[in-house]
């Protein structure tokens, strides 16, 4: 239990007076206040349940909350309201930002005060960036499944097949010439990508594996950490990178610090939001949120960050939801299977 401070009674309906523990005679004791009364003058609470003691029953009086009375996870109608307003918003950024044509874009970072060497790198950075916001559709179709009564198992077979299929024409482009000439992205791949996996399918892989492992609501958290805290951290770090702080990080120095605190303001804000009906909701989001900010930035293993990001942001927030609600073990995010089969 959580308890901002907790008095405990004996099991009678009294409370102890200040006079019981003086040793003095009972005829020169006080009589004592009922329980009610004296949680009242003390801390403005009324006596909490009784809670089984191997001896007798001990009545608690509370000025605060406890876990019992507190949701351990968001509702499903809340998060498919969450996820279906910010697909919404995501798309609208989208079609807006296709619109605008390149003389506009570049006019509008110099306005942002975004130095002229790095106006035109920029604007090609949130060309291909852009794109990220329809990983949104990830997390909005797969919440909306579970709200219309979907299994979980079926919801992972289908992200199986369309990472499967996804990589396989990835391979394709790589090695057939036809494919790679017609591929539809290819204006927006990087030069490292030309002969490798793009992003996108590191991308379906990381979302999968998160998806089948972890509860829906850790999974669909870490897919919008990479989505958006990867977006933002690239975009701040091309057109703001090393103009507050000139310290290089990240491998071979090629990140910034400004991209990094973005990244990780959002993904805590975001984090912070999503689980806003959850009781210390702060503690397991700011250590997934650094997860994710320190993956991004040193790419652990040489592993792609669009499948590290989500796996090891889901085990974070899923360790840290287990600790805080270790006393009440029902409620943790680990037993979400176990409840809903």
């Amino acid at each position: 239990f959580w308890l901002k401070r907790v008095v405990r009674f004996g099991s009678g309906d009294a409370a102890p007076s200040a006079l019981d523990v003086t040793g003095q005679p009972p005829q020169l004791r006080r009589r004592p206040e009922p329980a009610e009364a004296f949680c009242r003058r003390k801390f403005g609470g009324r006596p909490g349940r009784q809670v089984p003691m191997s001896r007798a029953s001990t009545t608690y009086c509370k000025e605060w909350a406890t876990t019992d009375e507190l949701k351990p996870m968001p509702t499903e109608i809340f998060l498919t309201a969450y996820m279906i307003t910010l697909a919404v918003i995501g798309l609208v950024a989208l079609i807006a930002i296709r619109r605008l044509r390149p003389k506009e874009m570049r006019r509008l970072l110099r306005e942002a005060g975004v130095a002229l060497h790095k106006v035109a790198k920029t604007a090609q950075e949130i060309e291909r960036k852009i794109f990220h916001l329809c990983g949104l559709l990830v997390p909005l179709i797969y919440q909306v499944l579970l709200f219309y009564k979907w299994n979980q198992s079926d919801c992972v077979r289908i992200c199986w097949t369309i990472t499967i299929l996804g990589c396989s024409a990835d391979m394709l482009r790589i090695h057939v010439p036809f494919v790679q000439r017609n591929w539809p992205l290819r204006q927006i791949l990087r030069e490292s990508e030309q002969k490798q996996l793009c992003g996108g399918s590191y991308f379906a892989i990381g979302c999968t594996v998160a998806i089948h492992f972890f509860a829906p609501v850790i999974a669909m958290t870490s897919i919008i950490f990479l989505v958006l805290g990867d977006m933002v951290a690239a975009l701040i770090g091309r057109s703001l990178g090393q103009s507050i702080c000139s310290m290089k990080v990240g491998p071979e120095g090629k990140k910034s610090v400004e991209g990094s605190v973005a990244m990780f303001a959002v993904c805590f804000i975001f984090g912070c939001t999503i689980f806003s009906q959850v009781h210390l909701r702060e503690y397991p989001v700011f250590l997934a949120a650094l997860t994710a900010t320190l993956v991004e930035l040193y790419e652990p293993l040489g592993i792609n960050d669009n499948v590290t990001v989500p796996v090891l942001s889901s085990l974070t927030l899923t360790f840290g939801f287990a600790r805080t609600y270790s006393c009440q073990a029902a409620s943790s995010p680990l037993l979400w299977f176990a409840k809903h089969g």
